[in-house]
């Protein structure tokens, strides 16, 4: 039985793009951009993201098409079956763990959403309100785990159709159509009155707040949104074919990526500023602040619709790719049908995430480290898992493979000559500054702690 893979070049790349378009980008960027000084933070994470995130991408999709084989099977395949192997079956364990409290906001998007088709937004209500109104949601016990169920499912629906008929067709359709409504909101904020101060605080930097804190936050932003370490990109490089140009191909996922987070900033900085609202809204920003601004605006209520849609989409786009890590891996090695490998993992993640949804409730006291069970998932994923598997990654590429294998896959055998040239700015990129910026952020993140 031959292996499945996307059909077309246009359905890879929405496919890999929307596995870096996430909630981090609706979600996560903007309220970094209000907690680190507007534009002066979207300068650095534009530098970080194409000079040193962009080459760690290109080396998970070196592995992933040089392999065209799952994440398990990649690694071992390419180091000859030495422990290496094993980077492979972690960077399958993370995604699920991620998937596990990841899918627990995926389904506050959906009871938003339903929330905001009631019209719940449109009726002058104080901050307050909302904020009590959040509280006791998250707290309770069944509506969030039905959220996070509802969320699954959807998702899972989608990976059973396969990577063309499943994933691709989902990402052809839902790509555009997330774009056209964040796009949409962002032209409808940029007319409220006071909307220029918003737009100013995004796109006139003031230098003087570029710190320490400010790049280890945007560097911390790029991993996070292209989903490096993850083994997402790697499995999704696995399904492109080997005329796809590499470089090209990762440099317009980087570009959609920051697209996208920039226009999802330009959507809601304006509205933050035209209602005289705190810029560092933290996460609470997408489901406490913006609700506030939506009761206010003109059509608000039909705003709320189009955003919280928008945020079902985005947050389904990443699930989708972290699912599919794990499905690639049973169907391949353990030569579980493709339903029954669904099957399997739902078993394993719907709990967890059940965990995860009561830890703000029933399980609020239960704490790991201090942290309740999604802070602590949340935390350890970020800071650790993420970072490490990124390091394993570019180690590997960059000192486990040949060198003429990587140049050979990077130029698509010695047919791309612009490749080859760029190939000396990317190679010392992977093997030397990569490594040590990925151990630089993992010693910050153990500092922490203590």
């Amino acid at each position: 039985m031959s292996r499945d893979s996307f059909g077309s070049r246009f359905g890879a790349l929405v496919a890999m793009a929307g596995s870096a378009v996430g909630l981090g980008n609706l979600w996560r960027f903007p309220y970094l951009v209000g907690e680190n000084g507007g534009a002066a933070f979207i300068i650095v994470y534009i530098i970080l993201s194409f000079m040193i995130c962009l080459p760690i991408f290109v080396s998970e999709f070196v592995v992933g098409r040089r392999s065209q084989k799952n994440a398990f099977a990649a690694f071992r395949d390419l180091s000859n079956g030495s422990a290496w192997r094993w980077v492979g079956l972690f960077t399958i364990i993370v995604p699920l763990v991620v998937l596990s409290y990841y899918s627990v906001i995926g389904g506050w998007s959906i009871q938003y959403f339903f929330k905001s088709c009631t019209f719940g937004f449109t009726e002058r209500v104080t901050q307050e309100y909302l904020d009590t109104m959040f509280a006791g949601f998250i707290s309770s016990t069944w509506a969030p785990i039905l959220g996070h169920t509802f969320f699954l499912i959807v998702t899972s629906l989608v990976i059973l159709g396969g990577v063309k008929s499943g994933i691709e067709r989902f990402g052809k359709v839902m790509m555009p159509l997330l774009y056209f409504i964040v796009l949409l909101i962002a032209v409808w904020t940029a007319t409220l009155p006071g909307a220029s101060e918003g737009l100013s605080f995004l796109f006139n930097p003031d230098f003087s707040k570029i710190d320490a804190s400010v790049c280890a936050a945007a560097l911390g932003q790029a991993f996070f949104s292209l989903s490096l370490g993850y083994g997402t990109m790697l499995t999704y490089a696995s399904y492109v074919s080997k005329k796809e140009d590499i470089a090209k191909a990762s440099t317009t996922i980087a570009f959609s990526d920051l697209l996208f987070s920039l226009i999802a900033s330009c959507a809601i900085m304006p509205a933050v500023f035209a209602f005289g609202l705190n810029t560092q809204g933290g996460p609470g920003l997408v489901f406490q602040t913006l609700p506030y601004i939506f009761s206010q605006m003109p059509l608000g209520g039909l705003v709320a619709i189009l955003f919280f849609l928008s945020l079902i989409v985005a947050a389904l786009t990443s699930s989708i790719s972290l699912f599919e890590v794990g499905v690639a891996y049973l169907s391949e090695e353990k030569k579980m049908s493709r339903k029954k490998a669904v099957g399997v993992l739902f078993v394993l993640i719907w709990p967890v995430g059940v965990l995860c949804s009561l830890s703000f409730g029933p399980l609020a006291d239960v704490k790991i480290f201090g942290n309740t069970i999604f802070d602590f998932l949340d935390k350890f994923s970020a800071n650790f898992l993420m970072t490490i598997g990124s390091l394993l990654v570019v180690l590997f590429v960059g000192w486990k493979m040949k060198k003429p294998d990587v140049l050979d896959e990077f130029t698509n055998g010695g047919t791309i000559n612009r490749n080859a040239k760029l190939f000396r700015i990317v190679w010392p990129i992977i093997r030397y500054v990569a490594p040590l910026v990925i151990l630089v952020i993992f010693l910050s993140n153990i500092l922490k702690l203590s």
